[in-house]
């Protein structure tokens, strides 16, 4: 593989992926897939040289000119011309009739996909379980945060482990922001393909909403059906359903989507406000509990057919229910780390004040938070992490509200409380 520069090491998995294949057979999915997939995006285009079908395809000259001679020989296209030395080339209408029967079956037109046994390979190649974690990349990684060495410490060990991680406490006190924060830890890259072959079905994986891309650093010559990407932070809250973790077919598509957990292979898969969704911890149970102790899912395809892929996922769930009314003795077992994530301490609340303030251009005043936290406890507030931000907050739209500088002061924070806070009213009801 050619030299180019990296951030990082190339590790082991970069140089299995680096090789493009330069036959169909070494692409590993079968010949006919790769010829209708030729014949979708020509009918797409209209009119494409052989290296801009190459380029769609992300299919080397060789592979693409061997596709070329089949199709051709179907009679299914023609050359029109040539280009720069390259053929153009155009759809017979028998060949117009084969794709648009192709299309009514399967509309995926994206790059060509990798073979299943490709991508079990380098997701274990890439196992989350085998990133090096130690005590000051961790801090690093969660300076921006207000945390104890407590709970890093509990965190850098589940991170080691590889295994899932339950974030409990009550609401207020971070813990969405901690699971968000866990993938900031991790430097290297891993690949991820735009899509998979199994039994001549297509699943798209690669998503540009989920998985952040790393092309500026990606080899020159390598097989462009993977994409390099940060490792995986995949997030979902209340509108988790099971349709959601399992294969996603459109119908009017025609090809698979992959599931989250497939999506968040070898990174972090975030279930926040565990307990509130629209499926029941029992059902996620049911539907996990192999996964989580076997690291293997298993998927089933529209016909029934069953298949089965890496589950190399941390799960980070966070929830502000008691995690023993959430699950049986059996799943919360299965949940190697749980970290509960309680109130602030005064100094804890001082410091993520003192950082507020930094950030919303006001003047830190340690007398003035003190007066804070009596006014929480006349209140009877709890110091919850949240409050300075979320006071701070009011306190700087009320003074762009009024032409005015925002300054912190005892006055302000008690009118900002007053308009955050609920009051009871005569007969126990907020009013």
């Amino acid at each position: 593989m050619g030299t180019t520069p990296y951030s990082e090491p190339i590790s082991e998995t970069m140089r299995f992926v680096g090789r493009p294949p330069e036959t169909v057979e070494e692409t590993r999915v079968p010949k006919n897939l790769l010829e209708d997939l030729a014949l979708k995006i020509l009918y797409l285009a209209g009119e494409l040289s052989l290296a801009e079908l190459g380029r769609r395809m992300q299919l080397q000259p060789d592979v693409i000119y061997e596709i070329f001679e089949r199709i051709r020989k179907g009679q299914l296209i023609e050359v029109v011309g040539m280009a720069g030395g390259v053929h153009r080339i155009v759809m017979t209408s028998k060949g117009r009739a084969e794709a648009h029967n192709i299309m009514s079956r399967d509309m995926y037109s994206g790059p060509a996909p990798v073979s299943l046994s490709a991508y079990v390979e380098v997701i274990r190649a890439q196992s989350v379980t085998d990133v090096g974690v130690n005590r000051p990349d961790l801090r690093k990684a969660f300076e921006n945060l207000v945390i104890s060495d407590r709970i890093l410490d509990k965190l850098g060990a589940a991170l080691v482990s590889g295994q899932s991680i339950i974030l409990y406490g009550p609401p207020g006190t971070g813990k969405t922001l901690i699971a968000e924060t866990l993938p900031r830890i991790y430097k290297d890259s891993v690949w991820i393909p735009h899509a998979v072959e199994v039994q001549g079905q297509i699943i798209a994986v690669f998503n540009s909403m989920v998985h952040s891309s790393r092309e500026e650093i990606m080899p020159a010559n390598c097989d462009r059906r993977w994409v390099l990407c940060r490792r995986p932070r995949v997030m979902v809250g209340g509108e988790l359903t099971m349709q959601l973790l399992d294969l996603q077919l459109n119908s009017g598509l025609g090809f698979y989507t992959a599931p989250l957990q497939m999506k968040a292979n070898n990174g972090i898969l975030i279930i926040d406000d565990f307990g509130r969704q629209r499926i029941s911890p029992a059902e996620l149970l049911n539907r996990w509990i192999v996964p989580l102790e076997r690291r293997i899912d298993f998927m089933t395809l529209a016909g029934g057919n069953k298949f089965e892929v890496p589950f190399d996922v941390i799960v980070a769930f966070s929830t502000n229910l008691n995690p023993a009314s959430l699950a049986d003795e059996a799943f919360m077992r299965r949940i190697q780390t749980k970290i509960k994530v309680n109130y602030a301490t005064e100094e804890e609340f001082h410091e993520i004040s003192r950082r507020v303030c930094t950030q919303s251009g006001l003047v830190y005043d340690a007398s003035v938070v003190d007066g804070f936290t009596k006014v929480l406890a006349e209140l009877h507030q709890p110091l919850l992490a949240c409050y300075p931000r979320d006071i701070i907050h009011h306190i700087c739209w009320k003074a762009k509200y009024e032409g005015t500088q925002p300054q912190l002061t005892l006055e302000a924070i008690r009118e900002a409380c007053d308009s955050y806070f609920l009051r009871p009213s005569s007969d126990g009801e907020p009013g």
